[in-house]
C-alpha cells in the first residue's frame, strides 16, 4: 500500500467511523520497547504490575508452545530467554483480546472469534516451524489478522452482519470482494490503519493487509503474509462444517507456497488441534471439542462401517437428508428471521422496539467506559399528536407515524440506532457522538420532520417535534436512567417552552436534582 493509499484510506475511514483507542498497558509497552533508553527492568515492571498478565504469559512460556528446557518462573527469565521481542508480542496478544473480547451479544460471536484467531495464531508458529523459518512476530500477527472485522462490526453493527450473512450465502466470492464493493475498503485495510494507529510494528500489520492476496504483497513480506494465508484456513477446519474441501484447499496451498507435500500438511492439521487447545484456555476460551483431523476422519470411518446398507442405498440415504436438511434449514432462517423482527422490532414502523432500545443502551454505555468515546441520546415526540387522532383517526395518527419513522431511518449513520420509545414518542441512541454532533443531528431531524408532508384522504398533514438530548462521556459516572432522564426533561421543557425544538441538559444537572428529591 503505498503512503498516499493510506492516507487516502485513512481519511475515508476517519469521515465514516471513529477508530477504537490501544488499551493503555498496550501503550506503555509498545513505547517502552520502541524508547532506546528503557531497558528490560523496564519492560518488566509493566507487564509484572498486572498478576492476570503476568500469569497467563508465564502460562504460555512454560507450555508444550515454546517447549524450554526448565521452568520459567518470572517475567524477568522470560525476557533473557525468549527475548524482549516475543515477550512484547506475547504481551500484546493478552491484552488486545482481553480488552476487545466484548460483551454477549445476540448478532456477533466474539468468543468464535476469537477462537478462530487463537487457532490461527498457534497455526502460523507451527506453519513456520515446519518451513524451519523463524519470525518472532508471526504469532501476533495471526492473532490480529481479523481485527478489521470486528472492527468492522463494533462500528456498522447490523449492517456488516447482514454482509457477513451476503457473503456467506454467496459462495465463491470473498468477504474482502464484498466489503470494497459495499464500503470502498476492506477489513484487511481497516485492520492495518487501525493497528499501525497504535504503533504496531510494520512486520506485524503490512502482512495482516495482504493475508488473503499474498502474492500482491511486498517480497519481503510475502512469506508472512502467505503464511496468515494457510493459516487461516487451519482456523476455519477447526471451526466451521465445509472441512473436507478446505483441507483439501489447504493442501493446494500448501503445495503452492510452500512446497509441502499432502501428508506432512495432514500432519500439520492434527499438530494444529492438539496445540491450539491448551493455548485456548490460557486466553480463557472454551475449546470445546477440538480435536485433530485423523481422529474426525476415524471416528467417520468407524460409524460408515456400521452401516449395512448397498453403496446405492448409502448415496439415495445421503441424498434423502441433504433434501431434508435442506429445507429444515431453509424454514429455521425464516423461523429466525420472523422471531427477530417480533423480538426487537415495533410492529408498526419497522423501528426497533423500547425493549431493544433498552438493551443496545447498556452495551454503547458500557463501550463508553471500554473505549472512552462519547455518547449521545435523543428523545423526541410528535407536538400535538393526539389532535390528529382526534380529527382524522387513528389510521392517519398512525400512518403520520410510519411517515416520520422512514424519515428519520435515512437521515440515520449505519451505527446510529433509532426506536419505537412508546406511543409517538422515539429514542435514538449515537455513539461516538459528541455534544456538537449532537445538535447538528437533531436541528436536521428537527427540519426535515418539518418538512415532511402525509397525505391522507386529500388531507395534507404536517407535524413538528419537540426534542430532548443527553450526552454522556467516559468522565461521567452516572446511570442509564440517569441518562434517560436527563432527555426525557429536555424533551419536557423543549414541550414547556414551546415546542418545534430541542433543548441539551448537562446530565449532571438532572442527578443532582433527584438527589435532592
Amino acid at each position: 500500500m503505498t503512503d498516499d493509499l493510506a492516507k487516502e484510506l485513512h481519511h475515508l475511514i476517519r469521515d465514516q467511523i471513529n477508530l477504537p483507542s490501544p488499551p493503555a498497558i498496550a501503550v506503555r509497552i509498545l513505547e517502552t520497547v520502541q524508547n532506546k533508553d528503557s531497558s528490560l527492568k523496564d519492560l518488566e515492571k509493566i507487564i509484572s504490575a498486572d498478576p492476570a498478565l503476568t500469569g497467563k504469559m508465564l502460562r504460555i512460556a512454560n507450555s508444550a508452545f515454546y517447549s524450554l528446557p526448565s521452568e520459567i518462573t518470572n517475567v524477568g527469565r522470560a525476557l533473557s530467554i525468549l527475548g524482549t521481542n516475543v515477550i512484547k508480542n506475547i504481551a500484546l496478544s493478552f491484552v488486545i483480546a482481553g480488552n476487545m473480547r466484548g460483551e454477549e451479544d445476540p448478532f456477533f460471536d466474539f468468543e468464535y472469534f476469537w477462537r478462530r484467531a487463537v487457532t490461527a495464531a498457534v497455526a502460523t508458529k507451527m506453519v513456520m516451524a515446519l518451513l524451519e523459518t523463524k519470525n518472532e512476530d508471526i504469532f501476533v500477527a495471526g492473532l490480529l489478522k481479523d481485527l478489521g472485522v470486528l472492527t468492522m462490526y463494533l462500528t456498522k453493527g447490523q449492517d456488516y452482519v447482514q454482509t457477513l450473512r451476503e457473503c456467506r450465502a454467496t459462495k465463491g466470492t470473498g468477504l474482502v470482494d464484498f466489503e470494497q464493493e459495499k464500503y470502498r475498503y476492506d477489513h484487511q485495510q481497516l485492520g492495518y490503519i487501525l493497528l499501525r494507529s497504535w504503533g504496531i510494528p510494520e512486520t506485524i500489520i503490512t502482512p495482516i493487509l495482504y493475508h488473503h492476496n499474498p502474492a500482491e504483497a511486498p517480497e519481503k513480506h510475502r512469506l508472512a503474509a502467505s503464511v496468515l494465508n494457510v493459516a487461516n484456513l487451519l482456523s476455519i477446519i477447526y471451526s466451521d462444517s465445509d472441512t473436507s474441501s478446505n483441507v483439501k484447499l489447504l493442501g493446494t496451498k500448501m503445495l503452492e507456497f510452500f512446497n509441502i507435500p499432502t501428508e506432512k500438511t495432514l500432519k500439520l492439521i492434527d499438530d494444529v488441534a492438539q496445540n491450539s487447545v491448551d493455548i485456548l484456555e490460557i486466553f480463557e476460551l472454551d475449546p470445546g471439542e477440538m480435536k485433530p483431523y485423523s481422529q474426525m476422519l476415524q471416528e467417520a470411518n468407524d460409524e460408515l462401517g456400521k452401516l449395512n446398507f448397498s453403496y446405492e442405498q448409502l448415496v439415495l440415504e445421503l441424498k434423502q437428508s441433504k433434501d431434508i436438511a435442506e429445507r429444515f434449514a431453509d424454514e429455521l432462517r425464516r423461523a429466525n428471521a420472523k422471531l427477530e423482527q417480533l423480538a426487537f422490532r415495533d410492529g408498526l414502523t419497522g423501528l426497533y422496539n423500547h425493549r431493544y432500545f433498552q438493551e443496545i443502551l447498556d452495551r454503547e454505555i458500557a463501550r463508553v467506559k471500554r473505549y472512552g468515546h462519547p455518547l449521545s441520546l435523543l428523545l423526541f415526540d410528535i407536538d400535538f399528536f393526539k389532535k390528529i387522532n382526534d380529527n382524522f383517526g387513528h389510521p392517519t395518527g398512525d400512518q403520520v407515524l410510519i411517515n416520520l419513522a422512514e424519515s428519520v431511518s435515512r437521515a440515520m449513520r449505519p451505527t446510529d440506532i433509532i426506536a419505537r420509545y412508546g406511543g409517538e414518542e422515539f429514542a435514538v441512541i449515537l455513539p461516538e457522538t459528541n455534544l456538537a454532533g449532537m445538535k447538528v443531528f437533531a436541528e436536521r431531524l428537527r427540519r426535515s420532520t418539518a418538512a415532511l408532508t402525509t397525505v391522507v384522504q386529500n388531507n395534507a398533514i404536517q407535524v413538528t417535534i419537540s426534542c430532548g438530548g443527553a450526552l454522556l462521556t467516559a468522565e461521567d459516572n452516572f446511570s442509564k436512567q440517569e441518562l434517560i432522564d436527563s432527555a426525557d426533561r429536555g424533551l419536557y421543557l423543549s414541550k414547556q417552552n414551546g415546542r418545534n425544538r430541542t433543548t441539551i441538559l448537562p446530565i449532571q444537572a438532572i442527578a443532582q436534582e433527584q438527589d435532592r428529591q
